[in-house]
């Protein structure tokens, strides 16, 4: 064991990393600001010049954007592969604080070196204090181990990009792509063909496919939908402009301009997250500011993760709460860094689908069947794109989120090692065994005091007072179901189910991530595999 490493992981600082990485993304806007410039000076001068020279002069001044343009996907990359090397640091330096804990327990002694002995003040050496004494030894190892991993990766990509800056940054790929909906697993072999100066190309000039494609990785993805950033805002800003256009706005001009408001702050809010020096790093997987609005955001590199939760928010979720949605998901993945320091986990959110906004479309499993396809695709993308040994994939699903991940599960199946459940409705299943995943990895929990748990538990709370307080459960749970019947299906929180159940404290329908319900531990543990 290298004794200067033992020392540099103790004082190594994975923050002035991440802040570095920070700094280079920074860039991105100055650099769009000159841009900005150059394509204003053009214009000004094919305004006011003709002739062979303003021909070459344009030219010159389009090759020059091209150029300055594909600097872009680069000071991301940078941001990412250091985020990256940051947090393989920090879990490095956490083992390593287990590894000496350990030893602390077992009466050895860490020194500076990094060398195990026994605490003659404690313990007399015995054939038992050694085999502790090996195994501090061994944790330890592996702790240097990571973090040589990670640093090697770092080195690798950061030779990768001054090489591609020296030897050409961009060249065109060859004709032919996937399209949209195609199979991740072919998907991932066309990007596998491809060189980096062809899939910097593209990233460039085709952000928008290469953002939606599942299958591909998921820095490259973030590289691509990180330029389209300001082409969505501008977006919505036209409608905005559009709708206040109509003097007087009509009423539904007014809800309209209303919902515009509110997706051109969720995009605003995500735009803060996704630029905040915040650990773990935000990952942008996709987003469309149509309609109610969809975004897809992890937290922390999927790809690069030893555990990954993908979470399936219910009725109402779109663009407007994304951010708040995201805070669910990094809930879950803080509870998962407390009970394990030791292992890498991301958490994504996938809001990629029509969700609710009325009683009456809660009602139907119509908008669950429609996002099957599409949660499928988007998990079999990233088992393909995984780096390394598989990670365990967990898809968790809360209210209507849950009945889409159900129906996925049983109609299209996912690749996922459990599924959770949380307020449900119903899953569109009758029992776990429908679900397609191992035996015992199917969660569920219902809070006692849940609006869905009230609907067919009429003695807890009054028909009045469910229909006041309740409109969810009124349309989702209360029309003759009996006993342990859902709307959707059998009470995936009843061991009649066949899933397994985790307990949660009182907090409403949405409290199951509230610091200190039990339910928040439950749903980590399950992320975790313990």
């Amino acid at each position: 064991m290298s004794s200067v490493g033992y020392r540099q992981l103790w004082a190594v600082d994975p923050g002035g990393w991440r802040a570095a990485g920070a700094a280079w993304a920074g860039l991105a806007g100055p650099l769009d600001r000159g841009l900005g410039g150059l394509r204003t000076a053009g214009g000004r001068l094919r305004d006011g010049w003709s002739g062979a020279a303003a021909t070459a002069a344009d030219t010159r001044l389009s090759r020059l954007r091209d150029e300055l343009a594909s600097i872009a996907p680069a000071l991301i990359e940078v941001d990412q592969l250091l985020a990256e090397l940051a947090g393989g640091l920090a879990v490095a330096k956490a083992r390593l604080a287990q590894a000496v804990t350990q030893a602390e327990a077992a009466g050895l002694l860490v020194d500076r070196s990094g060398g195990v002995r026994v605490d003659p003040a404690r313990f007399r050496p015995t054939e038992r204090a050694g085999v502790a004494a090996a195994g501090v030894a061994a944790a330890l190892r592996a702790a240097l181990d990571g973090a040589a991993a990670a640093d090697r990766v770092a080195a690798d990509r950061l030779d990768d990009l001054a090489r591609a800056a020296g030897t050409g940054w961009t060249s065109p790929p060859p004709s032919g792509r996937p399209p949209l909906g195609a199979a991740p697993a072919l998907v991932s072999a066309w990007w596998s063909g491809l060189t980096p100066a062809q899939r910097r190309w593209l990233i460039v000039r085709e952000p928008a496919l290469v953002g939606r494609l599942d299958g591909l990785p998921v820095a490259a993805r973030d590289q691509a939908n990180r330029l389209r950033l300001d082409a969505w805002r501008a977006e919505l800003l036209a409608e905005r402009r559009r709708l206040l256009s109509r003097v007087p706005p009509g009423p539904l001009a007014v809800i309209r301009l209303r919902g515009v408001a509110g997706r051109l702050a969720g995009l605003d809010a995500l735009v803060g997250r996704l630029t905040a020096d915040e650990v773990p790093r935000a990952y942008l997987l996709g987003l469309d500011p149509a309609g109610e609005g969809r975004a897809v955001v992890a937290l922390g590199d999927p790809d690069r993760a030893d555990r990954v939760l993908t979470y399936v928010p219910g009725m109402t979720a779109g663009l407007d709460d994304a951010s708040g949605e995201l805070g669910r998901a990094a809930r879950v993945l803080e509870r998962c860094a407390a009970l394990a320091p030791g292992e890498r986990s991301a958490a994504v959110l996938w809001l990629d689908y029509d969700a609710p906004d009325l009683l009456t479309e809660a009602a139907s499993a119509g908008q669950a069947r429609d996002a099957g396809p599409a949660l499928h695709r988007f998990q079999e993308g990233l088992r393909v794109s995984h780096d390394g040994p598989p990670a365990r994939q967990t898809v968790l699903g809360h209210s209507y989120g849950s009945l889409v991940v159900g129906v996925a599960a049983r109609e299209h199946g996912l690749a996922a090692d459990a599924l959770v459940f949380v307020g449900s409705p119903g899953v569109g299943a009758s029992h776990a065994s429908e679900l397609g995943v191992p035996p015992g990895e199917v969660w569920a929990s219902s809070a006692p005091d849940d609006v869905i748990r009230a609907a067919r538990s009429p003695e807890e709370l009054g028909r009045g007072a469910l229909l006041r307080t309740a409109p969810l459960a009124a349309v989702l749970g209360w029309p003759g179901r009996t006993g342990h019947e859902l709307w959707f299906g059998h009470d995936p929180s009843d061991p009649g189910f066949g899933g397994r159940v985790f307990g949660s404290g009182r907090g409403g329908h949405t409290g199951y991530w509230d610091p200190g319900n039990p339910a928040l531990d439950g749903m980590a543990r399950v992320v975790l595999g313990r």
